[in-house]
């Protein structure tokens, strides 16, 4: 009978020891699914983007990420987020193409339990976990600030804009016009909506160069819509790039701070995306379950010929 009662107690041990190390192990082993929904790979900058999380992400073998291009479609980018949550992903990181039509999607997500980190673009309201960004309206404002200052507050100037019914095309124009608002000789003679593209830019910047024999400035919302301005320029001969001056916005090292690096651009504003800050706060939520701030604004930095062998300038 003793034998029996150690036998069984011996049993016992073993099966809480085995237990507890299953337990343990599945603990060690646990891992989360992530939904990115990107709105587009056509852009640099978004390619960046999915390539800084995928980077991000591997640091962290816990974390499995799936990732979805809406081909800068808002229907097919709402129908991802719906696939995503009927999939159940513990959290999702969405960079909307248009703030309307993907607020109900979001906030849908939120109502069924997962987490949102929203990337560069907004949503309308406050159903979401996260937005982390760059100030758009500063960089703007900014880019109009440096352009008064290099053509001493009198310049021709033309816009290319990105989408604007998202809303860093309409932030980066708000800011624009804050910046050279005091300068009465800085002119906009000639804008256009060339949804971050740059063969748009290019096709646009070739109307403004018909329209118009004196251009000094090209503002573009992004780096794509610069060079795309550049190129139109070149194009058209009589040497009309050089008597232009293009500045852009993302600052990616291969692209706007090449362009200025090369003298095709007068300056470039740096525009971060955000992913390591998406990938760190999302694991510290899965993980730890801590709720990260509400909006998170990144920095930005301007390149120019005289510090983009430096890193840049910082901008406060």
């Amino acid at each position: 009978m003793k034998k029996f009662r150690l036998l069984f107690l011996g049993s016992m041990i073993m099966l809480l020891v085995v237990g507890l190390a299953v337990n343990l192990g599945l603990a060690a082993d646990k891992t989360w699914t992530i939904g990115m929904s990107q709105c587009n790979l056509g852009e640099p900058w978004r390619v960046q983007m999915n390539k800084d999380i995928k980077d991000n992400a591997e640091k962290y073998p816990e974390l499995n990420v799936v990732y979805k291009d809406a081909q800068n479609d808002a229907l097919r980018q709402v129908n991802q987020v719906e696939e995503f949550i009927a999939q159940k992903v513990d959290l999702l990181i969405i960079s909307p193409k248009e703030a309307a039509p993907l607020t109900a999607p979001v906030a849908k997500a939120m109502d069924a339990g997962i987490p949102v980190i929203v990337l560069d673009r907004k949503v309308l309201g406050d159903s979401y976990t996260c937005f982390i960004g760059a100030d758009n309206v500063k960089i703007g404002r900014e880019a109009g600030k440096w352009a008064v200052k290099y053509f001493k507050g009198k310049a021709n100037i033309v816009e290319l804009k990105g989408l604007m019914t998202s809303t860093p095309g309409q932030e980066r124009h708000q800011g624009f016009l804050q910046g050279i608002k005091d300068a009465k000789g800085m002119k906009i003679i000639f804008d256009a909506d060339v949804k971050w593209l740059e063969p748009d830019a290019r096709k646009e910047m070739s109307s403004a160069l018909a329209r118009f024999n004196k251009i000094d400035l090209v503002y573009g919302h992004n780096d794509p819509a610069a060079h795309g301005a550049y190129v139109a320029a070149q194009a058209e001969g009589k040497g009309r790039e050089k008597k232009i001056k293009f500045i852009g916005i993302d600052a990616l090292p291969y692209e706007g701070v090449r362009y200025v690096r090369e003298g095709l651009f007068a300056a470039t504003f740096e525009y971060p995306n955000g992913s390591k800050e998406a990938i760190e706060l999302a694991l510290d939520l899965l993980k730890n379950g801590k709720e990260p701030p509400k909006n998170i604004t990144l920095g930005t930095r301007v390149f120019t010929p005289d510090n983009v062998e430096k890193g840049g300038m910082a901008i406060q």
